[in-house]
């Protein structure tokens, strides 16, 4: 059910490019067709995934990019790992509406959107843009490593911001300025620039840190390094070692630890799903990368949770084909 003039919630995944990007295709589409008006965009994240259910959402609202919730009236995802539970899976299938909408073959939630609402925005070339740049981020479709690690366009120096200080009064920023900017206008922004210069010194620092301790273990590129003072490009490891199948990498901070396990996107092999793997021990992700945040009150079973990875990792005997 729909209401029309009144004012609403979005809840997105943030920070992440993708998420921020569904969020303006979800907004001018809910405005434009359904008269929603919305008061406030929040940022939502996994570390918060054992709460979601619990989480009381605007009675007005929508969600994407994230986790399926029951009370979502709108939604819209791509994660293999949506639903946190098969009751909830059941849920959504039961309540076969049209603002519901989800994909886990889409290489991104705004793509997603773009095929089911796009038509709307017809001839739009400031948002087929965003949602290109969206698909492309989200599913690691660089062209190379080299790529994937520049800042050659405002897409990926708007993305490489969100890095830091991405608080909720940015994320409302960033959203509300690309709702009627283009992507390149929105980078020349203070806002942006004062986070990508900070985001840009600190992955040089974090590049140098990681080549340190960097080690092959088979066919997968591990390391293991304190986060402080550095920021880590996540494909970092395939600069080092391009033939590695995959990365693991752990981050430690002050909250505790960060794993993230994640497939060569350069090399075409049949991978294990990372995100289902982690989503074992409370994290999600995609097929091709997987993540687990664990508190410091946990952060004691980081090491057993790297060696189950990389056993799993290792028995996958799949002999790839290169694609550099």
């Amino acid at each position: 059910m729909f209401w029309f003039g009144k004012r609403a919630t979005l809840y997105l995944h943030f920070p992440c490019f993708d998420g921020t990007i569904s969020a303006v295709l979800t907004t001018l589409y809910l405005q434009q067709a359904r008269g929603w008006k919305f008061k406030k965009f929040q940022p939502v994240n996994y570390h918060q995934q054992n709460e979601w259910l619990d989480t009381p959402l605007a009675r007005r609202n929508a969600v994407v990019d994230f986790l399926y919730h029951p009370q979502a009236v709108f939604w819209a995802d791509h994660h293999s790992t949506t639903f946190l539970k098969e009751l909830l899976r059941t849920n959504y299938e039961a309540r076969s509406s049209p603002g519901l909408i989800y994909d886990s073959q889409s290489g991104s939630c705004a793509s997603l959107l773009w095929k089911r609402i796009g038509a709307m925005f017809s001839g739009d070339q400031r948002l087929q843009e965003m949602v290109q740049w969206a698909e492309k981020i989200d599913s690691a479709g660089y062209e190379s490593v080299q790529e994937a690690m520049s800042n050659s366009h405002p897409a990926l120096v708007l993305s490489r911001s969100m890095a830091c200080d991405a608080d909720e009064a940015y994320c409302n920023f960033l959203v509300t300025r690309l709702l009627r900017e283009p992507l390149a206008d929105v980078v020349k922004t203070e806002e942006v620039q004062r986070r990508f210069r900070k985001v840009a010194e600190l992955n040089e620092a974090g590049l140098k840190r990681v080549k340190d301790v960097l080690r092959l273990e088979g066919s997968v590129a591990v390391y293991e390094v304190d986060s402080k003072g550095i920021m880590i490009n996540r494909y970092a490891p395939y600069y080092f070692y391009p033939e590695a199948l995959y990365s693991v990498a752990v981050t430690h901070s002050k909250y505790g630890a960060k794993i993230t396990a994640m497939r060569n996107p350069w090399r075409e092999f049949e991978s294990i799903n990372l995100g289902e793997f982690m989503r074992k021990f409370g994290g999600g992700g995609h097929q091709r990368v997987g993540s687990l945040v664990l508190s410091k009150e946990r952060e004691q079973e980081c090491a057993g949770v790297v060696e189950s990875l990389l056993r799993e990792l290792l028995a996958n005997k799949t002999q790839p084909a290169t694609n550099l």
